[in-house]
């Protein structure tokens, strides 16, 4: 038991500098690591960047990709509030409820697909040394469910 009032401020302070620290700052342009990244049977583009602006807890990711079906742009604005908000990509309206889990930042989204529904959970994890950012995301379609993990170092 702390018996000094100044203790208890300094401990209370050191307890949420802890916890301030445990979640990173994804901030930064980033560029697709082809041979660490796996898109199992999904087409994987021959280019990918995303550039974040993370200012706790507000959220903007703007990703540009090619490959095989073209280019394509997109961005995203979330505040990061375990509440479920909504963009426009193209013509359609995806609905994401980012919210932290530990260190782990976590994206479920859900956006028209076909004649469904595509479900995705994203898990975003910094390196210990933040140059990477690695984004596992579990997919689940009208036909199916598959995993893909995209590595992105820091640019």
């Amino acid at each position: 038991m702390v018996k000094h009032p100044r203790c208890s401020v300094i401990l209370i302070a050191a307890c949420g500098l802890v916890l301030a620290q445990d979640k990173p700052n994804f901030s930064g342009e980033w560029k697709m690591n082809p041979e660490k990244s796996d898109y199992g049977m999904v087409p994987k583009p021959e280019k990918m960047t995303r550039k974040i602006a993370h200012n706790e807890p507000n959220l903007l990711i703007a990703t540009t990709q090619s490959g095989p079906r073209g280019e394509s742009a997109s961005e995203l604005k979330l505040v990061i509030d375990g509440k479920e908000q909504s963009n426009k990509l193209g013509a359609a309206e995806v609905k994401s409820t980012p919210r932290w889990e530990g260190s782990i930042l976590r994206i479920d989204t859900k956006r028209p697909f076909q004649d469904g529904e595509l479900l995705m959970q994203e898990k975003w994890t910094l390196s210990e040394d933040r140059k990477t950012l690695t984004i596992a995301t579990h997919i689940v379609a009208p036909m199916g469910e598959t995993n893909i993990t995209v590595a992105l170092d820091k640019q």
